[in-house]
């Protein structure tokens, strides 16, 4: 088979160790920046702070957004895009965990495109000027979304969670400084690390894959494999939290150049039923019999990625389930139940179809079709 692939990742990466400092001397897209964020750790821990005065120290201004919710929603982005709009902002600033700078993602095309949000992520309209620039700092290692062109937002009226974006939303520039990671509690940190997990995990059994996605989705995989358990124990361990930082960092280029899969649709099924629950405990809670069932279509894609996980000379593909089984335990998030975030064992055929309406995106990219019989059975194996 002839290799094929196209690289586009246009965003420039400042990654390390202090690397929010460099803000004041970084170009910058714009006079006026709405700053995104949820406003609670990124306030109390001061990092909204130090952002603003970053920016008045290259003479720009700048307002500050401090609604966003784990599941970030369309009322939040059409509200943040009202405040662009009456303030006179040019570019965009989205600073915390995924939920931050994909609302700043979404306001950046809701801002210059009128009507609701809604209408363009639910494909009801089409975007017909650019957005504007988006700057991300990630304060959390787990979604990539710093580095790649998507967004999720949810509808909680319509229980909906869609993800939706193109080559207009990458980043302008992206700051990825593993101390502004340090203070994540164990449990958040574990979370925000087996979803980097498995957007690498999915892009290397997604039909898409190609040579570009697969390299660094292996690193990433070894990265969070070798040191998320470490992380999680003693979140002060700085080789840890830098190591975790730039496997999430690969995770959204291999997002970028690959795809997500059916995995992340079930996942979006039940957070938008129950947006209390995180995703990364979401995925975690039904990864196991995920794998299980598509180990025997990409068996030496499994054991690549059990390889990447420790299992060093395995030949065996269902080593990669052993070894993510492994991670779990040694991240002590193996208790996890659904039940729990109140999710009813009743609610699985609604889940199910969900899924499939609103993730019909990701599913394309499984190298084999899921059956709704078949998404049923992945709940019901995985409910506790």
């Amino acid at each position: 088979m002839a290799l094929k692939f196209n690289y586009y990742i246009p965003t420039k990466i400042v990654f390390g160790k202090g690397s929010l400092d460099k803000l004041a001397k970084l170009r910058l897209p714009g006079s006026k920046a709405l700053i995104v964020t949820g406003g609670t750790s990124t306030t109390r821990l001061g990092y909204v702070d130090r952002v603003v005065n970053l920016l008045k120290e290259r003479n720009v201004e700048s307002v500050v957004f401090n609604k966003v919710l784990p599941n970030p929603n369309h009322i939040h982005v059409n509200e943040g895009a009202e405040i662009i709009r009456n303030e006179g902002c040019d570019f965009i600033i989205g600073i915390g965990g995924g939920s931050s700078i994909d609302s700043a993602k979404a306001m950046s095309m809701a801002a210059t495109n009128e009507g609701d949000c809604w209408d363009y992520i639910s494909g009801k309209s089409k975007m017909k000027n650019k957005p504007l620039p988006v700057v991300a700092i990630t304060t959390t290692a787990g979604t990539g979304t710093e580095t790649d062109q998507w967004f999720v937002i949810t509808n909680e009226e319509q229980n909906q969670k869609i993800g939706w974006g193109g080559d207009k939303f990458y980043p302008a520039l992206s700051i990825v400084d593993p101390d502004l990671m340090m203070t994540v509690p164990p449990k958040y940190t574990a979370y925000q690390g087996f979803d980097a997990l498995f957007h690498s995990v999915e892009g290397y059994i997604a039909k898409v894959a190609n040579p570009m996605s697969d390299m660094y989705a292996l690193k990433a995989i070894e990265l969070i494999g070798k040191n998320l358990p470490a992380a999680v124990k003693n979140g002060s361990d700085e080789d840890a939290r830098a190591a975790v930082a730039l496997a999430n960092t690969l995770s959204g280029m291999v997002e970028a150049l690959s795809s997500c899969t059916s995995e992340h649709s079930m996942e979006h099924a039940l957070s938008a039923f129950h947006p209390n629950l995180t995703h990364g405990a979401g995925l975690i809670m039904i990864s196991c019999a995920y794998h299980k069932h598509f180990v025997p279509y990409a068996e030496e894609r499994y054991v690549d990625m059990a390889r990447a996980l420790g299992f060093r000379d395995t030949t065996d593909p269902m080593d990669f389930v052993r070894a993510l089984e492994n991670l779990i335990k040694e991240c002590d998030v193996d208790s996890l139940k659904m039940s729990d975030f109140g999710v009813e064992k009743s609610e699985i055929e609604a889940l199910a179809a969900n899924a499939m309406e609103t993730g019909s995106d990701m599913m394309r990219a499984d190298r084999v079709s899921l059956t709704k019989e078949d998404i049923i059975k992945i709940y019901e194996e995985s409910y506790k």
